[in-house]
């Protein structure tokens, strides 16, 4: 199984981005968490300052969007150069509509489902899609700890994609994946994984990768 890690620049020191993607080039993706202050709690880069991260950083990058309204505004970022986009089932009217406005501009297509979201919600539309993203902590925040509740809907999302023959989607976890929790989640089944404090906290990013994967692929 390929195991994927994709370092969270929420957790970065924004005042030296730059630097701080460069010393996370080993990972397989730059993930860029993007909140608006109306679907989570929160807030942080506009369309523009997403434009800038993804036009100059030296890894493909997924985007992962905790907006309102991503049926209008998904799209952008998929135009903007985005490898991936992935929008929240919760925030969507159209899911099929967004996911055509995605592929037709280029990008993979991930779907997001916050923890009370049942798997149930999301199984029909497994075989529309190149990644599911099971939430692990709450969005809108990082350095949360990890729910470990989460572990069974893991789980029962792999059973469903190991079903599908053609074009599996990755199975993504996002929320205090560390080396402690990393382990537990590639055992349920995920196979790309987003950490943030666990690598911009440790004293050597790369370092923190290389354990990462090896700890997901054992």
């Amino acid at each position: 199984m390929a195991i994927r890690i994709c370092p969270s620049i929420l957790n970065a020191d924004h005042s030296r981005l730059a630097e701080e993607i460069a010393a996370v080039a080993t990972s397989d993706l730059l993930h860029l968490d993007v909140m608006d202050n109306i679907f989570v709690p929160n807030q942080t880069f506009t369309l523009d300052e997403s434009r800038e991260i993804i036009a100059s950083s030296p890894i493909p990058v997924d985007t992962h969007l905790m907006i309102a309204d991503p049926d209008l505004r998904a799209v952008h970022y998929a135009k903007a150069g985005s490898a991936s986009v992935t929008f929240h089932l919760e925030a969507s009217a159209d899911p099929i509509g967004t996911i055509n406005q995605l592929r037709s501009a280029g990008s993979r297509v991930g779907i997001a489902i916050k923890p009370n979201t049942p798997f149930e919600n999301v199984r029909a539309l497994l075989s529309e899609i190149d990644m599911l993203l099971v939430m692990t902590v709450e969005p809108g925040f990082g350095g949360q700890k990890f729910m470990s509740d989460q572990l069974p809907k893991i789980e029962e999302a792999h059973r469903a994609i190991s079903k599908i023959t053609v074009k599996r989607p990755w199975l993504q976890v996002d929320g205090g994946i560390s080396i402690e929790t990393i382990a537990l989640a590639a055992r349920a089944g995920a196979d790309t994984f987003v950490a943030g404090s666990a690598i911009y906290r440790a004293e050597d990013p790369a370092e923190a990768i290389r354990t990462l994967r090896e700890l997901a692929a054992q």
